[in-house]
């Protein structure tokens, strides 16, 4: 590793980690409703909201549900009937009935997993009205939740708040602001910014796709969506053209993320608290980010000579880290080392930075289990910020932690042993079966990256990769909604001799062991037949 990849890495985390204090702190005034309300109030006299009303855990539930799914009907809706729709330069057609299904299902969950080429399948229409606008709203539902679980933990029978108030608060007072001066950022680099049809490329038998792109990347970065404008993604050069759009891309995979545990920190009146989890998480991804760097030394198969191998693996650790899933390179190019760290990162759980919301609340329930595990050690009843943890908030921290594992490891095993699986493989052995086994810890843990060798546009795939993407979605929102409402009624409990204290670095150690042994004990045996034995061979 040179010292230009260092300097590049070290570089990167010093920006993210500068920004995580101010971010933080505006998100949680926001959350805390000390931002000015006046572009909120005709939103909810329209919807007929009363922004005062809290909600339990289950109305909470209902209304988050209900919202996806009608997002996930409009979707799939659109893309049907895309060819009679306008801004459709190109005469996009309908997409195909399971392709739509799988990509509504994608947008709508935060996880943008794409088996289509943007510029060859969607027409600007379908791209701006269905997919951006599922982009904010589903990065929003991530975000609402975790102000909901943290109102919980800090609630003394205040209630986990309203989910219209939270849905409207996120987009209008953080996604759509950062987005906006994103978006400007990467117009001024040259990321395109048009409704034109089409250019034909001088002297070439072919076209340049044209379209409003800039737009979306900002969002599909931001809110850990993910998913390209262009076939290629982050590689493209008019979604992500110079050196320093490439930073700001890479830099807003993480912003929110990160900047969400100092938020929590303070929504629970402890900001130690958010920086423990801040750190467990960097104890987790360091290392990695340095073994994915390393793998990658001289291997400039599927990367742009734009950007060089150490930015190439830095977004594809910080890409799969997060729940976000856009790429800058090709990861099925990458070694088998090199591949691993990205597929074990999704595998973890997507709660190193994870998606906006999603990645920290899903931390917090591996906090839970393992203040759980320290209260077996020590024979005394756990407790976490001050609040009891007995067996109805272990069963909920429980089906939270193993639907994401059980989604990869069942779809995989249908894939691996179905012909309709297997017909989209073109390549047989163990890099073969990395590519289905990524295919599904994408899937399963809402990211939508892909290792790409791997065709996985037939129905059985776009079938059972849809329902993992559901079942990783909200069986493990809804999960974490029914804590915050355990949790906003039991009374807090004064901290006594035998209560381990959840801000000390060794807390942060044990919680960061408690994220790797379960993400071990899951899917070793299964990178054993994958990127471990192409490794070793």
């Amino acid at each position: 590793m040179t010292g230009n990849d260092l300097l590049q890495i070290a570089v990167y985390m010093a920006v993210l980690l500068a920004a995580v204090k101010p971010l933080g702190a505006y998100m949680a005034a926001v959350y805390e409703g000390r931002s000015n309300r006046a572009p909120e109030r005709w939103l909810y006299r329209l919807a007929g909201v009363n922004p005062g009303a809290s909600m339990t855990w289950k109305q909470y539930s209902g209304a988050l549900l209900l919202l996806n799914a009608l997002g996930l009907l409009a979707v799939y809706a659109l893309l049907r009937l895309q060819h009679l729709l306008p801004w459709n330069p190109q005469a996009q057609g309908a997409v195909a009935p399971y392709t739509a299904f799988n990509i509504a299902v994608s947008f709508a969950t935060n996880t943008n997993w794409q088996n289509y080429g943007g510029e060859t399948t969607l027409g600007y229409f379908a791209q701006m009205l269905g997919l951006t606008v599922q982009n904010f709203v589903s990065a929003a539902t991530g975000m609402a939740v975790l102000a909901a679980l943290a109102r919980g933990l800090s609630s003394r029978g205040g209630g986990i708040g309203n989910f219209w108030v939270d849905l409207v608060r996120s987009v209008v007072y953080i996604l759509l602001p950062l987005s906006i001066v994103l978006a400007l950022l990467l117009v001024s680099q040259g990321v395109i910014q048009n409704l034109d049809p089409y250019v034909p490329a001088a002297g070439a038998a072919q076209t340049l796709p044209m379209g409003p792109a800039a737009s979306q990347v900002a969002i599909k970065q931001l809110g850990t969506n993910g998913g390209g404008f262009f076939n290629v993604n982050s590689s493209h050069p008019f979604e992500n053209p110079t050196p320093l759009s490439n930073f700001a891309e890479m830099l807003a995979i993480l912003l929110i993320p990160a900047a969400l545990c100092y938020t929590f920190g303070r929504m629970v009146d402890d900001r130690r608290q958010g920086w423990a989890l801040l750190a467990a998480m960097l104890v987790l991804f360091v290392p990695l980010v340095f073994a994915v760097v390393r793998a990658e030394q001289g291997n400039m198969e599927g990367k742009e000579v734009r950007f060089g191998t150490a930015n190439s693996a830095l977004w594809a650790a910080a890409t799969t880290a997060a729940s976000n899933g856009s790429v800058n390179s090709m990861h099925d190019s990458f070694t088998a080392a090199g591949g691993l760290v990205p597929m074990f990162l999704m595998q973890l759980g997507e709660v190193v930075f994870g998606g906006v919301g999603s990645g920290l609340y899903g931390m917090i329930v591996f906090a839970i289990i393992a203040v759980f595990l320290a209260g077996l050690m020590v024979g005394r009843t756990p407790e976490y910020l001050g609040k009891k943890i007995e067996a109805f908030e272990m069963k909920m921290a429980s089906i939270a932690v193993l639907v994401p594992p059980l989604c990869v490891l069942v779809g995989t095993a249908v894939a691996a042993a179905a012909p309709m699986g297997l017909a989209g493989l073109h390549n047989r052995g163990p890099h073969g079966f990395s590519e289905i086994l990524y295919a599904f810890s994408s899937m399963g843990n809402n990211n939508g990256s892909a290792f790409a060798g791997y065709g996985a546009d037939n129905p059985l795939v776009n079938l059972a990769g849809g329902l993992a993407m559901l079942l990783a979605r909200y069986w493990v929102a809804v999960p974490a909604l029914a804590l915050a409402g355990a949790f906003s009624r039991k009374k807090s409990v004064p901290p006594g001799p035998g209560t381990l204290p959840t801000h000390t670095p060794l807390f942060v150690l044990l919680l960061a062991g408690t994220v790797l042994v379960v993400g071990a004990l899951a899917f070793i045996p299964a990178l054993a037949l994958g990127p471990i034995v192409e490794a070793l061979r």
